[in-house]
Formats: structure tokens, sequence, C-alpha cells
């Protein structure tokens, strides 16, 4: 795609365009055509072309072949990979060209079938999946690609417009765009063909979705990741560091933040306000009954339950409650409509920003009074915790040259509760064991939980010790830890915690068991009148 920008007739060349996302396309054909290009399109794009007034030939023009197998095999013929990969500066490879009719191919827009956005839908066959698996695509994409001194590869409806406008101006595509260009292509095609890879290596002949992340399931060898921007934050955790927001392409359950969030109102995101918002929103939905969360720099500082939805507003000044003073500035999360009530409350408070799956107009009016607080929301047709939705992912944690890669954690559908003390919890006592237990897997480790009337009293963890942690959540609650219950992620190494807790008017306790020093660890609680249930299960989060 050379030219002169003072030729008095645009240059004459060959483009093929084929492309499942006609997103700009009737822009991109309309000025490849006042630009001199003869355009060469499969069926469906030839048909979309045509029908806003652009002409358009068939790539059968190209090949003196028609499309066969279904649309199978269409572009895959020397008529169009000659003249793509020809060397322009190559004399023998050009009169190759004509010694057998072919034509130059200067330009290429081609992007793949939807093979992601069919594997994500839930009644995908495997059959299905493999028809959109998309042959000739990266076949073009890759020789365009491959040639880049001569050829212009368009795999992005984005880029139309920003290379339209270079020729415009300086008259061509200047190597250095052609060749950045190339390297989108090549990547856009390795992500493609490696989620392909992935898909068919994590589903049986036969099943409709894929496993890829139960407790069980072998560990793949190889993991591709495609990350996609999707806006620019405002920066990084500290403000000398710059961010940006990517979405990845592997199979989820349902609604995610990044694929589904919408903001109402506010300032632009911070990398932080993310991440305490995906915290937030990760521990409201691990609950059923309406909740509220509260979140300060990626942990709880208070979580609350109610029975009805009418009993929001209550709910949301329960889990205030636990911890006032670090609530200040935090990110809320809600598992259910922000009503005009509920947003009368938190309107009061100093919060950064609140999501939830839906708000009210009345709703939105009282919170939008707060020029500061950003408004969010993340559909959620579930109505309560939906661990499906993050059923097919994995959780990965970059170390130094690498990742860590785990399922992820989701919540017990059954919780084990086995009583090892003298005494068993009570009804209402076990009511806020399961609550407390739901919660504690979201702080971090050593992980206590202190709840009472399902609602957190206080939280204590991220410390060296256990036994420091029952002391800071001791020291959050105050006077209202009488009566509450205690969930601690781990097992007790030692009677220690427990101590301090019953001194403090602890009435039971959960927590996995496990330690060499259980016995004592149950004689401590037995002394105390304790009750205490083993779940033989940790939520250890470093």
């Amino acid at each position: 795609m050379q030219g002169n920008a003072t030729q008095a007739k645009p240059r004459q060349f060959n483009a093929v365009v084929s492309v499942s996302d006609a997103t700009g396309l009737e822009g991109l054909g309309k000025a490849l055509a006042e630009m001199g290009a003869t355009l060469y399109a499969t069926e469906g794009t030839k048909s979309k072309l045509q029908a806003v007034g652009v002409e358009a030939h068939s790539v059968s023009d190209l090949t003196g072949f028609p499309e066969i197998l279904g649309g199978r095999v269409k572009t895959l013929h020397p008529g169009v990979l000659s003249g793509v990969l020809a060397r322009r500066d190559d004399p023998a490879q050009m009169d190759q060209l004509q010694e057998h009719g072919l034509k130059t191919i200067d330009l290429v827009a081609v992007n793949l079938y939807p093979f992601a956005g069919t594997i994500q839908r839930e009644d995908v066959t495997l059959e299905e999946a493999v028809e959109h698996i998309d042959i000739g695509g990266p076949t073009m994409m890759r020789a365009a690609a491959k040639n880049f001194s001569g050829v212009t590869v368009l795999s992005d409806p984005a880029d139309y417009d920003p290379v339209l406008m270079e020729w415009r101006v300086q008259g061509q595509v200047s190597q250095r765009t052609r060749q950045r260009l190339a390297a989108k292509a090549f990547s856009h095609v390795s992500q493609y063909d490696s989620l392909i890879a992935q898909y068919l290596g994590s589903v049986e002949q036969g099943e409709t979705t894929a496993v890829m992340a139960s407790s069980d399931a072998t560990m793949p060898q190889e993991i591709a990741l495609k990350l996609t921007q999707t806006q620019t934050l405002l920066y990084g955790e500290n403000p000398h560091q710059t961010a940006a927001l990517y979405h990845d392409d592997l199979p989820a359950g349902g609604p995610t933040l990044v694929g589904s969030l919408t903001k109402l109102h506010g300032p632009e995101l911070s990398y932080n306000n993310l991440l305490d918002a995906d915290a937030a929103l990760g521990i409201v939905r691990d609950y059923t009954m309406p909740a509220v969360a509260i979140i300060k720099h990626a942990g709880p500082c208070g979580i609350a339950c109610g029975a009805t939805e009418e009993e929001l507003p209550h709910v949301f000044e329960r889990a205030l409650a636990c911890d006032p003073t670090s609530a200040f500035g935090g990110i809320v999360g809600v598992n259910r409509q922000v009503d005009g009530n509920l947003a009368e409350i938190i309107a009061r408070t100093r919060l950064d920003l609140l999501i939830a799956p839906a708000f009210s107009e009345e709703a939105i009016a009282l919170l939008a009074r707060r020029k500061n607080l950003r408004i969010l929301t993340v559909p959620d047709p579930g109505g309560g915790r939906r661990d499906d939705l993050f059923a097919t992912h994995f959780v990965f944690r970059q170390i130094s040259g690498g990742f860590l890669v785990q399922t992820r954690d989701g919540a017990d559908e059954e919780m084990l509760m086995q009583p090892v003390t003298l005494r068993h919890p009570t009804l209402e006592e076990i009511a806020d064991l399961t609550f407390a237990w739901r919660a504690v897997k979201h702080v971090k480790s050593n992980a206590i939980v202190l709840a009472h009337n399902i609602a957190t009293v206080g939280v204590g963890g991220g410390q060296p010790s256990r036994v420091d942690s029952v002391k800071i959540a001791v020291g959050k609650a105050g006077e209202r830890v009488r009566g509450a219950v205690m969930a601690s992620d781990a097992f007790f190494p030692f009677p220690d915690g427990i101590e301090v807790a019953a001194e403090a008017g602890v009435t039971a306790v959960i927590q996995p068991g496990g330690s060499v020093n259980d016995d004592a660890v149950i004689e401590a609680a037995d002394v105390a009148g304790m009750a205490m249930v083993f779940t033989h299960k940790r939520y250890f989060k470093p």
C-alpha cells in the first residue's frame, strides 16, 4: 500500500477482505475503494460490502475456484496466498506471478471466527465449537504479516481509521506501522490457537462445557492468556506506577468484573479501586442472603447479612459497626439492587466506591450527590451466591520469572461441621459459625473473624502469629465480642488463641483442625465451656 500523496490518480492495488466482525467494515470498504483498491471478499463479507454500496469481487475471481465444503475452503489457494506472500523486491517471484496470471495482494483485512464467544455459551457443543475454528483467516493473517515489507495486514477494526488516516496524510503506510500491524496479527493468531488448544484439552468428547478447575483436575501443561486492554487507569498501586485494565478470553460462567462492569457515576477508576471492588464482589457473591461487605485495602472490615432486601439499610449499618474507622474511604459491595432507602444510609458515610448488581433511579440520584463516589454495576442474575461464575477460572499469581497457577477456591455447598467439644453449638451459634466460615476465607491469613447475629464484630488477619490475629479481632469488637463466635481459616497450633477468645466472651469456634496440638486446643475450649467444630478444610489466604 505504497503511494505518492501528490499523484493525480490513486494507485491501483488489490485488497482481500474477510471478516466475522463487521465493525467499521463500511467505512473501510468505502475508503479503500476511493483510494483505488480493487476489493476481493469472501461471500459473506462481499454481501455486506455490496449492501452499503461498495463494489467487491468474489475471492473466487482470484482463485478460479468456488467456495466449497460449506465454506471451510475459500482462501486456501495459490491465487490468494501467492499474491500475499510474493516478495516485491524479488524479480523472479514477481515474474512467476505474471507467468501464472496471479495478482499481488497489497492489503489483507481479516478477523477470525468468534471462537471465544462461541465457547462462552452454556449450551455449546464440542461439534459447534470445532466449526468455529478458523483456518483460512489465520493463514492469510500469517502470510500477510510475514510479508509486511510489502503488505498491510489489518486484524483489528480499531486499526482501520488510524491506518487510513496515515495513508491519506503521508501518501503511504510506513514500514514501521506495517511491522507493528504484523506483530499484532501474529500475536492475535497465537492467542487464538492457544485458546483452541486449551479448550480442546479441557473437554471430553460429547461434553458441552470445559472442566478446567475441579479440585481433582490435572493442571494443563500449557495455559495461554490473551490479555486485551480495556481501559487505562489513573495509576497503579502508587502514583508513580502506570496501570491499565485488561480482559482475558478464559471461559467464565457468568458476569465478571472486567467483562460486565459499568460505571454509573464518579471519578476515573484506579488500580486499587478495582482490586477492592473485586474483593467486595467476591465476598457478597459467597452469600445467598442479602449481604453487604465493606472493604479496605483488599480486606474486609465489615460483613453482614439479612433475611430480606428490606433489611439492607440495617445490614449496612451492622457491617459498618464492625470497624467504622477503617471503613472511612472504603469500598462497599452489595449483592442485591440498591434502592433509595439503602442509598440514603450509605450516602452518610465517606466512601470511595459502591458496587452492586443494580441501582434504582432514586438511589443513583441520592448517591450522585457524593461527587467522588464511584458507582459501579456488575449484573448478577443469580441474586446471590453464584460459585459457578468462577468455576472455570484459574487463579494466577506472578512470581519472579513465572506464574503460580491454582484452581479457584470456591465456597462449600455442604459444609462439614464436626463437633469436637463436650458442648455442641446451638442453632443460633451454627448460623453465626456458617456465616463466619464464609467470611474468613476472604481475610488474609492468619485470619480470624468474630461474628454475632450474622454480622462480623471483629476481624483480625495478616499477622505472623494466629494469637495476635485473635487479639486484634477481640480489640476491634470491644464489648460486642461477648456471645460472638470465632472462625479461623487454619488450625490453632496452640491453645493460646482459644484462651484469649474465651476470656473475651467468645462462645463457639469453627476451624479446620489438624494440629498436632488439637487435643490441647479442644481441652482449652472444654474448660471454657465453648463449643468447637472442625471443618477439615482450610481457607488459608497469603
